[in-house]
């Protein structure tokens, strides 16, 4: 039985190397290729980053994602109004008096405020002086509306940001504030009349008041109940103080400053009514004034829908603004 020697300072030929090494071979890269894409989870990172995209580009879809519309929201919010026209029309037709002397057999029915609707934006059916004349008086009353909540939100931020965080502002403001929040706007009406005058200023002075608490109160809620651990780790990071109260502050407590807003802006448009109908000729309150003066009811009650209406689509306008402005950060809408 022979053996093999090797000397010490012989190398193996690659035909040696080839024989002594096991039967192993190294899988190719097409290989690798093939047993990545077979695995589970390799398909669904694919199918993800497929999907997804970049980072910028999945926050770009985020931004431009419409807001889905429930339709069972849509359908529950259908049958109330519905109801209330039935009852509306049966009560009109049959002369029903309801408590507190109400009498609605003086009320048009809804197929007239319809009608008066659809006369007052284009026309045609009824033919009077308020004809085809809807978007003369709703854009006079919407830039009353939106200069007085403009000026009232202009100064209630900043004066609540500060009384809810500066105790010694808080006592010497709130008192007075607390004093004048009880008077109805309308016991400012002949005030007005003998300062501003009649016309717009005066419409916007009463606007500025009706808007201006709602604000106020909800701003220093608002700030008052940011969480003192929220302004110590921001300094810890190190925010300044004074950057602190926008970059902290004001993100906190924006839910409430935006509720603030949205019943603000609500009051407006209520306060609207009473502004014009002294003095101006021009505006949907002012429409129904005049309106009364003629015992026109269906134009009263039709300037009372639109300016409903009116209302609602501004509170949703409000909305949407303040989401495109915070870009739908969760702490911000």
């Amino acid at each position: 039985m022979s053996t093999d020697t090797v000397h010490p300072n012989h190398t193996a030929t690659p035909s040696e190397a080839d024989a002594n090494t096991p039967n192993e071979v190294a899988p190719s890269n097409s290989e690798h290729t093939d047993v990545l894409a077979t695995s589970p989870s390799t398909q669904a990172h694919t199918a993800q980053s497929r999907t997804k995209g970049t980072p910028v580009e999945a926050t770009r879809q985020r931004r431009l994602r419409l807001p889905r519309v429930r339709w069972s929201s849509v359908l529950l919010a259908i049958p109330v109004p519905l109801a209330f026209l039935g009852l509306w029309h049966l009560g009109v037709t049959q002369a029903w008096e309801l408590p507190l002397g109400i009498k609605m057999g003086f009320l048009p029915t809804p197929v007239d405020v319809g009608r008066r609707i659809l006369d007052f934006a284009f026309g045609g059916l009824i033919n009077d002086a308020f004809s085809g004349t809807l978007l003369t008086h709703l854009w006079a009353s919407t830039q009353r509306v939106l200069a007085g909540f403009s000026i009232a939100a202009a100064l209630a931020i900043p004066l609540g940001v500060l009384m809810g965080r500066s105790k010694i502002i808080n006592a010497m403001l709130e008192p007075g504030f607390n004093l004048l929040r009880p008077i109805p706007v309308t016991a400012w009406v002949p005030l007005a009349m003998l300062i501003i005058g009649y016309g717009d200023f005066s419409t916007i002075f009463l606007i500025v008041i009706a808007a201006f608490f709602p604000i106020l109160l909800n701003t220093v809620a608002g700030v008052q109940q940011v969480p003192v651990r929220l302004m110590e780790a921001a300094s810890m990071l190190g925010t300044p103080p004074a950057q602190a109260l926008y970059k902290v502050v004001i993100p906190a407590s924006s839910r409430s400053i935006v509720a603030g807003l949205r019943v603000a802006l609500g009051l407006a448009w209520v306060i609207l009514v009473v502004g014009e109908t002294v003095g101006i000729s021009t505006g949907l309150g002012a429409t129904i004034t005049q309106a009364r003066d003629m015992s026109k009811t269906d134009l009263i009650v039709a300037g009372m829908v639109i300016i409903g209406v009116a209302g609602f689509v501004a509170d949703r306008l409000l909305v949407a603004l303040i989401k495109l402005v915070t870009r739908g950060r969760p702490t911000l809408t």
